[in-house]
């Protein structure tokens, strides 16, 4: 696959994105007060790390294989928590609040990129990753709404 200099500077906009919510999940996974908390953002994490990693594939001109299908999330964190304090569950809304603005944002850049890779293949490859941080989006609004964190 030979990228277009838009694509090029396409995908160089996704691995930015993609290298702040790695950052920014392991970060605030080690600062989540709330372990329910801590397991949902470290499993994010991994999976940014993925998206990563196909980027930077793409980039060489390599191309895996589509997933099929995006698998179900892992709902076991996405749960009610007892919080020790009012300002712990006020630290763990924010770090909620921040990633949930973060995957709006990286969902709008993958559906600009959708329509603007020329090889089939890769708009499928695109929008699977796109699905996959709305399913983040989705896990994060699950845990604000079982803890009174989301309005």
């Amino acid at each position: 696959m030979t990228l277009t200099p838009k694509e090029s500077s396409l995908l160089k906009d996704l691995k930015g994105e993609e290298q702040l919510c790695v950052a920014k999940y392991q970060k605030y996974a080690a600062e989540a007060k709330a372990p329910e908390l801590q397991t949902l953002l470290s499993g994010i994490a991994t999976t940014e790390q993925e998206h990563l990693k196909t980027l930077n594939d793409m980039e060489s001109g390599k191309l895996g294989t589509v997933p099929s299908q995006i698998p179900a999330p892992d709902k076991s964190s996405c749960v009610a928590v007892s919080y020790a304090s009012p300002a712990d569950k006020e630290a763990d809304a924010f770090l909620c609040k921040d990633l949930l603005a973060t995957e709006k944002h990286a969902s709008s850049l993958y559906n600009t990129c959708v329509f603007e890779f020329t090889y089939p293949e890769a708009r499928k490859m695109l929008n699977h990753i796109q699905a996959e941080e709305q399913q983040h989006g989705e896990m994060l609004y699950a845990y604000m709404n079982a803890n009174g964190m989301y309005s």
